[in-house]
């Protein structure tokens, strides 16, 4: 079994030193008229470059760009579409950030690329980047986008016809479609979809499996293309517990999963098995307290049997932006020390 270090997501944009403050600092010069937005996609840059090289130091083997770009999950992406407006701020699912909320005015449509080139971006600078401790570990990117169901859950319609729910997923489902192809044939071979309101409203499990078709559509297609494409779906902030087995049978490539709200997970998943390769979300991205590496690698050893595919992914339960930064390398450096103690 390929036991894969990755990373579920963002990444902490701030830091203690001066250096790590220059993205906060660039902001508030923004609103003091004394910086423009050219000054704040140069900090985007540099924390990005920042982001990528601490993961990749950790020995993460799939980072991302640490969406530190991204003010939101919900409006980075649905405030790049036509037809949509940004409204105020709601709390983000069970979580204490924010989210701007999107209002659909007409149907959103895909303008231009979403986060293409900030994929780009982040293979470039990892290019540049020394990976592992000996510069010798393989490392490569994944582009990250917040699923159909996610997006239109939490967006409002002024418009008639957006307004059922269906119309709404449909809709946000179309774009990301685009996306995803237009993110294979930009390099990108494994895309992580995030859809935690999933789990939360599992009474809207068929809209939210339908929001899913288009984006495998676009996966097969670019398989039959010659292209290597692989869809993960990740959920997170709720307990996937109760709908796990039918999570488990979609038609994605690999099932990111949170375990730190109910600790019987990993005996659902170790009685039911998966088909499929898992993105184990042992590690807590929300509580600065470290695991034992030891407790952890136990509970991986009675899951990887259980594993089909060969293959599975060890990370964080959700994104790191909710620790202080010394904390989020802490915790990327521990699942290094929990695949040794699996490796034995």
């Amino acid at each position: 079994m390929n036991l894969i270090i990755a990373s579920t997501g963002s990444y902490p944009r701030i830091g203690d030193s001066a250096e790590l403050q220059t993205l906060r600092r660039t902001m508030a010069a923004i609103d003091r008229g004394e910086k423009t937005f050219a000054d704040l996609a140069d900090a985007e840059n540099a924390m990005t470059r920042r982001a990528i090289e601490e993961q990749a130091r950790a020995g993460v083997e799939l980072l991302t760009d640490g969406l530190i770009r991204w003010y939101d999950p919900i409006s980075h992406l649905a405030g790049q579409l036509g037809g949509v407006r940004i409204n105020g701020l709601l709390r983000f699912l069970d979580t204490n950030t924010y989210f701007r909320q999107p209002v659909l005015q007409a149907k959103p449509e895909r303008m231009g690329p979403l986060v293409v080139e900030e994929f780009r971006f982040a293979c470039n600078a990892l290019g540049q980047i020394p990976t592992g401790r000996d510069g010798t570990v393989r490392v490569a990117v994944k582009p990250v986008l917040t699923g159909p169901y996610t997006l239109a859950k939490l967006s409002l319609a002024e418009d008639e016809a957006m307004k059922p729910l269906e119309a709404r997923v449909d809709a946000y489902a179309a774009a990301l479609a685009v996306e995803v192809k237009a993110l294979g044939e930009s390099g990108a071979e494994f895309i992580q979809i995030d859809e935690p309101a999933s789990i939360k409203h599992p009474n809207d499990w068929a809209v939210f499996a339908r929001g899913l078709e288009p984006l495998i559509q676009v996966r097969d297609a670019a398989r039959k293309a010659g292209r290597k494409l692989q869809l993960a779906l990740y959920v997170y902030f709720h307990n996937p517990a109760p709908l796990y087995e039918k999570l488990a049978q979609l038609p994605v490539d690999a099932l990111g999963l949170d375990f730190t709200y109910d600790a019987k997970l990993a005996d659902v998943v170790a009685t039911a098995g998966s088909p499929r390769a898992l993105a184990l979300g042992l590690v807590d991205g929300r509580n600065t307290k470290l695991e034992s590496a030891t407790e952890v690698a136990r509970v991986v050893e009675r899951l990887l049997p259980k594993i089909k595919g060969g293959r599975a992914y060890l990370g964080p339960s959700s994104g790191l932006e909710y620790l202080p930064r010394d904390r989020a390398v802490a915790k990327l450096e521990l699942l290094g020390k929990i695949r040794a103690e699996v490796n034995g």
